[in-house]
């Protein structure tokens, strides 16, 4: 993820004009409904989706009725190193995530993983998601409840079985940590900058995605934080 598109893009990229095939979720893929349904029980419940650029991430889940807010930040690290220059560098053992607060009743968290595995993130993919490489933009799920991660577990068991990726499933389950909010900059991105370079390359076809594929999911607003 670029604060300036195209400023720190890989040179091949940049010369190939995206020309090449890109790396990112091009075509999304319908992932399976999940056979292990999530209880949670009442009340607003949280979890931390670690997918590439937390931009994309945040837009799509901002767009998922039943959220009630989906924060960009940084799991993994210390609160030393939790600075986006200091991420975006790289060794600081953060990646780029974002905390989605939701109401069970509304959506469960395995509809929030199929909606994930479909629309933000490439399962197959470690350590880079589109554009962007290094292990802070690994895709990682972090539940933060035992419930979550059996769900997590089950599905990612499930999607490996299910054919529906050419590649091994290599998204990782992480234990929780301690997240950080990113920069004020960062929170509603892709609301803020609709005309952004990166926004428009890369995560706003994630969204129409989720409108085109989840239309009971979806929702026009955008959940702000």
């Amino acid at each position: 993820m670029k604060r300036l598109f195209g400023a720190f893009l890989p040179l091949a990229l940049l010369a190939a004009g995206f020309s090449q095939p890109a790396i990112a979720l091009e075509r999304p893929v319908a992932a399976p409904a999940a056979k292990r349904f999530a209880n949670e029980g009442l009340g607003t419940k949280t979890a931390v989706f670690a997918g590439g650029c937390f931009w994309g991430v945040e837009a799509v889940f901002s767009h998922v009725k039943g959220v009630k807010s989906a924060v960009s930040g940084y799991h993994g690290g210390n609160s030393a190193t939790a600075k986006y220059d200091r991420v975006s560098a790289g060794g600081t053992n953060h990646v780029e995530a974002v905390k989605v607060t939701y109401d069970p009743k509304v959506v469960r968290y395995d509809q929030l993983l199929r909606i994930f595995f479909s629309v933000v993130a490439d399962p197959t993919l470690k350590n880079r998601q589109g554009p962007d490489r290094g292990a802070q933009y690994n895709a990682e799920l972090v539940p933060m409840s035992g419930e979550q991660r059996a769900v997590a577990e089950a599905y990612l068991k499930q999607m490996a079985q299910s054919g529906k990726w050419r590649g091994a499933i290599v998204t990782d389950v992480i234990s929780y940590r301690r997240f950080y909010p990113a920069e004020a900059y960062h929170q509603d991105f892709a609301l803020k900058n609709p005309k952004h370079g990166y926004i428009v390359r890369w995560d706003a076809p994630k969204v129409a995605a989720l409108k085109r594929m989840y239309p009971a999911h979806y929702k026009a607003g955008f959940t702000r934080n």
